[in-house]
């Protein structure tokens, strides 16, 4: 088979850090609906780990994946045909070099890894001999901090191209992230409006009800700032802030974003003022009862690391100088709150004798389940001096492949688009760390609030135009 490019397309999927949550939860469900959307599709299909597992209980895992999204078709059979385990140490050189010599064709190795097991795993790399074309997809966070994501790219593109590098962010697979290009770039309603003269501030938002939910190999040493704000609502903010690309093309749009990304800073150049952290304590959640986040098995109580994190940032250019992003996200909250949520500025008068509910115009992008909805003022329905607030309301619908899907669609297919560029990891990086500097010397406090709550009393959901 040929990729668009006349590459030949990727033989074997290699799956580092197969038996872990990431795998079974996600990135195998993503792979079904690829297969089952890409009948032709034929991949073999390894899963390595350092626990001992035979090929008859992988194949069982890999098929039970499958069922939760009705996985079916002649990729789909091919691929549970031609799957196997081998147990691997990601960190030796011996294992990995077993590990690509079972690979049928140009392999892509998957790290649904931590970040310090992917570091060594790459380190390892260096000391095998890799088959020309191989790709590696590296999970999100994209190290720890700015200064070893820059360690880790020059480690990985001394391995291969950058064009043979997919940095994940599946967040970059839902469709209402996607759309938002559209909506910017084709509607000339929006677009001429898309600045500081016309927009009062930016809310990207992602809470959830969920609590740890058995995650604290992970979370406790990443925490609601780099667990979503780093890696996924900064590539949120790239999309809505950046100018138009020439093409969405992966080198047009990838440049773009990183240059855009460049610009973001904590609000008024003040970090400690720009966030504030929060972690739950036990509570009710939709009727369950959780403990306080201390308390959770897993949990290191002396990291003081926090559930819900709010930062607000601004983007340092012409178009957006002077604007407000708030950045939040949290765990065990009253309700979900997946949004992007666009306020436009007052209008400058209302005419005397209009009387009501005037508010400003806002445009929500919804991030679960995917759609928009406009908020505007109409004239009311009785008195039609009296302004109300309406709704237009309009769901985007799933799209036919999963975030996972979209994201291994890219792997497989060569196609680098919804990849993080190099220096557009280390942005990010560089904004979190600005943050988590001026957390670390205790001059914004680690506060806490009743799983099943708002948040902090104290919290407002902007800070203040200053």
């Amino acid at each position: 088979m040929e990729t668009d490019s006349g590459q030949e397309n990727i033989g074997t999927l290699v799956v580092l850090g197969a038996t872990g949550d990431l795998t079974s939860r996600l990135l195998l469900p993503g792979l079904g609906r690829l297969l089952t959307e890409q009948p032709d599709r034929r991949i073999t299909l390894i899963g390595a780990d350092l626990p001992a597992l035979d090929d008859d209980r992988w194949t069982r895992t890999v098929r039970e994946a499958f069922d939760t999204v009705e996985a079916t078709g002649a990729a789909v059979e091919h691929a549970l045909a031609h799957t196997g385990y081998l147990v691997t140490d990601a960190s030796s050189p011996e294992d990995l070099r077993r590990l690509l010599g079972a690979a049928d064709g140009i392999p892509a190795l998957y790290f649904a890894l931590p970040p310090a097991v992917t570091a060594r795993a790459v380190h390892a790399l260096h000391q095998v001999p890799l088959p020309e074309g191989t790709m590696l997809a590296l999970e999100k966070p994209f190290g720890v901090d700015r200064e070893s994501a820059a360690q880790l790219n020059r480690r990985i593109t001394a391995l291969v191209p950058e064009d043979q590098i997919f940095r994940v962010d599946h967040f970059l697979g839902k469709s209402t992230v996607l759309n938002v290009l559209g909506l910017r770039f084709t509607n000339r309603l929006f677009e001429p409006l898309w600045n500081r003269d016309h927009i009062e501030s930016v809310e990207i938002v992602y809470d959830e009800e969920l609590g740890l939910e058995n995650r604290a190999g992970y979370y406790d040493r990443a925490g609601a700032l780099v667990d979503m704000i780093q890696s996924h609502l900064l590539q949120v903010m790239a999309l809505v802030t950046m100018d138009a690309p020439v093409s969405i093309e992966a080198a047009d749009l990838r440049a773009v974003k990183a240059e855009t990304l460049r610009a973001v800073r904590p609000w008024a150049g003040d970090p400690v003022r720009a966030g504030r952290r929060a972690r739950y304590t036990a509570g009710t959640v939709d009727g369950r009862r959780l403990p306080s986040y201390a308390d959770e098995d897993g949990v290191d109580p002396a990291r003081g690391t926090e559930t819900l994190a709010e930062v607000t940032l601004e983007a340092a250019t012409w178009r957006w100088a002077g604007v407000p992003f708030v950045l939040r996200s949290g765990k065990a909250l009253d309700r979900a709150r997946r949004e992007v949520a666009i306020t436009f500025r007052d209008v400058p008068r209302v005419p005397a004798g209009l009387d009501g509910r005037i508010e400003p115009t806002v445009l929500r992008l919804c991030l679960g389940p995917d759609g928009m909805v406009l908020e505007l003022n109409v004239n009311g329905p009785g008195d039609p001096f009296v302004a109300d607030r309406a709704r237009l309301e309009t769901r985007f619908g799933a799209g036919r492949l999963n975030p996972y899907g979209e994201v291994l669609h890219g792997v497989l297919g060569r196609d680098p688009t919804l990849s993080i560029r190099a220096e557009g990891a280390e942005h990010a990086w560089r904004v979190v760390d600005e943050i988590r500097a001026a957390w670390r010397t205790g001059r914004v406090p680690l506060e806490e609030y009743p799983a099943g709550s708002a948040g902090p009393p104290t919290w407002r959901s902007t800070h203040p135009r200053d």
